[in-house]
């Protein structure tokens, strides 16, 4: 495998790590700028497994806190519900996940028309919500009910269409029902956890015998520029977001969406 390869492994896991916890579909931009380097993996598993480095980016960030939680799970009552919180909401993205799984890696993730279309219409979504003269009625992530977990989790479930994002289906569920930018933002972060995790637990089963050391290699090096960009992220997003919201990001998806039409139309 020549060393081109290696530096567009690179690339790729830069992007993923930049674009994970962003509402702007890390998938998504990652399989476009696939699509146009002619990066090939097998199964589609680079793009699945290299976001191991941004969970463990959210676990180097977040580790004294869920450290803190860990801790106190025996004696509070707020850390067990909201540990259950994060299980029900991971719950439906988990059942749909696996159960659709060969359709979203065969049929979704071969269309970059319909990451386009997806990165488009997302974005106009995000910028409505963005706008909206929305009351919070939960600011802080440990206080959130179980329902609305669990409904944020259905929110979720959309992100199994490349380009939707699956940051930007929970924050703009979240806001919908009643969260504020931060606290949303924030619980994307914990819910990311588990998902991603299973995730890649799931794909690297189902693609174990197909995976070569070459891929391997791939992924290794994709896997630590994601966690490196990734780490940056995570450290910023919740203060940009706090001071200027999402309408940057919904922006951003509207202008790259369109890119890729004028790009597939020029090169296919």
């Amino acid at each position: 495998m020549d060393l081109a390869t290696y530096f567009e492994a690179a690339f790729l896991g830069f992007v993923e790590g930049l674009t994970e916890f962003l509402p702007v579909s890390s998938t998504g931009h990652v399989l476009l700028v696939g699509h146009f380097l002619g990066f090939e993996s097998a199964g589609k598993s680079f793009e699945v497994l290299i976001q191991l480095g941004a969970i463990l980016a959210i676990l180097s960030v977040y580790f004294a806190r869920l450290w803190a939680i860990a801790l106190a799970l025996p004696s509070s009552e707020k850390a067990r519900r909201f540990v259950l919180a994060i299980l029900l909401a991971f719950l439906p993205a988990a059942v749909i996940g696996a159960s659709a799984h060969g359709f979203i890696k065969s049929v979704l993730f071969e269309s970059p028309q319909l990451i386009c279309t997806t990165l488009i219409i997302g974005g106009i979504l995000l910028g409505l919500v963005d706008r909206m003269k929305l009351t919070p009625r939960y600011t802080d992530v440990m206080d959130y009910p179980l329902g609305l977990a669990f409904k944020i989790g259905l929110c979720q479930c959309l992100a199994m269409v490349p380009g939707v994002s699956r940051s930007g289906s929970t924050i703009a569920g979240a806001l919908l029902m009643g969260t504020d930018k931060r606290s949303a933002a924030e619980f994307s972060f914990f819910l990311a956890m588990p998902t991603m995790s299973g995730a890649f637990a799931y794909d690297l089963y189902k693609n174990r015998d197909i995976i070569q050391v070459d891929d391997a290699a791939l992924i290794a090096v994709g896997f630590v520029v994601a966690f490196i960009s990734g780490v940056f992220v995570v450290k910023k997003l919740l203060d940009f977001v706090s001071q200027h919201g999402f309408m940057p990001f919904a922006i951003w998806r509207v202008v790259v969406g369109t890119l890729g039409f004028i790009a597939l139309s020029i090169w296919g």
